[in-house]
């Protein structure tokens, strides 16, 4: 008896205007935690109390780094591309929020991840598609080890230059006009 080879299953990925759809159509509601990324939609971890503290205290951070001209939006989506809708912890862009009434920002200056349970996911496709997407800044606050990788200049998926700062160190994001501090940004 002969094996049968069957042909290997594909999964559907969803563009950005189906997700879309899905959303307004009220399939997914404000209570599911999910994004699109790559064309497939995600489930988020819960957030815990810690996560959303470090979130705060890097958003507040960044206000004042960035000034006027930049608007700091927090766990907001980000049309990165036509399969890509991630809602990236904090993701900086230019202008204001007047500026976004009608769509979603479709890049940012810079994007800030707090990672805890989702260290790898965030240094392995999400770093991918911010760098394939030009996202000239990418930032993984590594909860565990209480450092700060610091990803620019992005170059064919991936970004050329990788530094890590831990407490005591300081940070001129690219477009900003001050420095951060890490002990700013831990807890």
């Amino acid at each position: 008896m002969s094996a049968v080879l069957e042909p290997p299953l594909r999964l559907h990925r969803f563009s950005r205007a189906e997700y879309d759809q899905m959303v307004d159509a009220g399939i997914f509601g404000p209570e599911d935690k999910i994004e699109l990324l790559d064309g497939e939609i995600i489930d988020m971890a819960p957030q815990k109390s810690r996560h959303a503290g470090i979130i705060r205290l890097i958003e507040d951070a960044l206000r004042v780094a960035f000034g006027t001209g930049h608007d700091v939006r927090t766990q907001l989506p980000l049309c990165l591309d036509d399969r890509s809708e991630p809602e990236p912890d904090i993701a900086v862009v230019t202008g204001g929020p007047r500026d976004y009434l009608d769509a979603h920002p479709s890049t940012a200056v810079l994007i800030v991840e707090v990672a805890e349970s989702t260290l790898s996911y965030d240094r392995g496709r999400k770093l991918a598609a911010y760098a394939r997407n030009g996202i000239p800044e990418y930032w993984i606050l590594n909860v565990a080890d209480e450092a700060l990788e610091v990803h620019r200049v992005p170059q064919r998926g991936s970004y050329a230059e990788r530094s890590v700062l831990t407490a005591g160190g300081r940070i001129t994001p690219v477009h900003a006009g001050a420095e951060v501090a890490m002990d700013d940004l831990l807890p």
